[in-house]
């Protein structure tokens, strides 16, 4: 029997509608507009989509929005000074530099100079950290996404074996920190394996929940994965175009496969993907409701 699909595409939209409700109280009771500002630096092309995308996003859930476009050869010195401005000023509750940013650029400083408190990528070292002891404002997105995936579909977490194929700081490792947690829809026992794992399978195959950020096309066989597991696949893999040139897309997983062993799975695309601009649009409504002292 194949796997229930684990639709990233509808538990998004049920979150944005959640936000706009939310969005939408916060300016009748306490006059808050949540405000965005995403930076972009250059003209590539996939960081103009992603930025596009969130900028839409924002303005459908009815944020303050700012779309700040700077030329390719921006000084690394303006671009701190541009962000300095952003965390001064008041309206702006979440800052997004896109990322990749130009070689003479260092993308670490850069994300060091945000201030923690409009951070909604959750990606300088005091929310890394908070996010380890347990004590979070803001969770990064694509994780934050898949956990929402997990907890709305039903999936039981709590004591579950977690297997974790990937260790980046984006997916990887604050995945991990999450389920680990001692809160609800956590607790689980978590194992993280990576490209010097000595025998991958044996690990996957004992998973309850396995979460898939490998960044390699169809990394996880059926033979890897136990029956009835449920599988959550990070990967956007471009594989070639069809005759009519549109961009072939797999994920990290074998998924035709392994949704003849699993009992739930997350298709791509469709999955996880749609997700991650979601769970940064909740950390910036967040974010403003912090900034004005009312966060439940």
């Amino acid at each position: 029997m194949a796997a229930r699909l684990i639709k990233g595409t509808e538990v998004a939209k049920e979150i944005r509608e959640e936000l706009k409700k939310e969005v939408e109280e916060l300016k009748e009771k306490h006059g808050i507009e949540p405000g965005l500002v995403t930076i972009l630096v250059g003209e590539d092309p996939a960081s103009v989509s992603y930025v596009t995308a969130k900028q839409r996003t924002s303005k459908e859930l009815g944020f303050y929005s700012i779309q700040d476009n700077q030329p390719v050869d921006i000084s690394e010195e303006a671009l701190l000074a541009l962000i300095d401005k952003y965390n001064k000023d008041p309206k702006i509750h979440g800052i997004l530099v896109q990322l990749p940013l130009p070689k003479h650029i260092d993308e670490t400083k850069v994300l060091y100079a945000i201030d923690p408190k409009k951070d909604v990528d959750a990606f300088h070292p005091v929310n890394v950290g908070k996010l380890l002891i347990g004590e979070p404002d803001f969770l990064p997105c694509t994780p934050h996404g898949i956990w929402q995936l997990l907890i709305r579909s039903g999936v039981q977490i709590e004591g579950s074996e977690v297997v974790v194929v990937g260790r980046s700081n984006i997916v990887g490792k604050p995945i991990a920190a999450i389920l680990m947690q001692k809160v609800p829809n956590a607790n689980a026992t978590v194992t993280v394996c990576h490209t010097r794992t000595k025998d991958m399978a044996f690990h996957t195959r004992r998973a309850d929940i396995l979460i898939v950020a490998a960044g390699r096309p169809k990394a996880i066989t059926a033979d890897m994965v136990k029956d009835g597991a449920v599988v959550i696949d990070v990967g956007v893999n471009r594989i070639g175009k069809t005759p009519e040139g549109k961009a072939i897309l797999v994920g990290d997983v074998d998924f035709e496969e392994v949704k003849e062993k699993a009992s739930a799975i997350t298709p791509v695309p469709g999955g996880v993907g749609p997700m991650t601009i979601t769970m940064l649009m909740f950390n910036t409504v967040k974010a403003a409701k912090l900034a004005a002292g009312v966060a439940k």
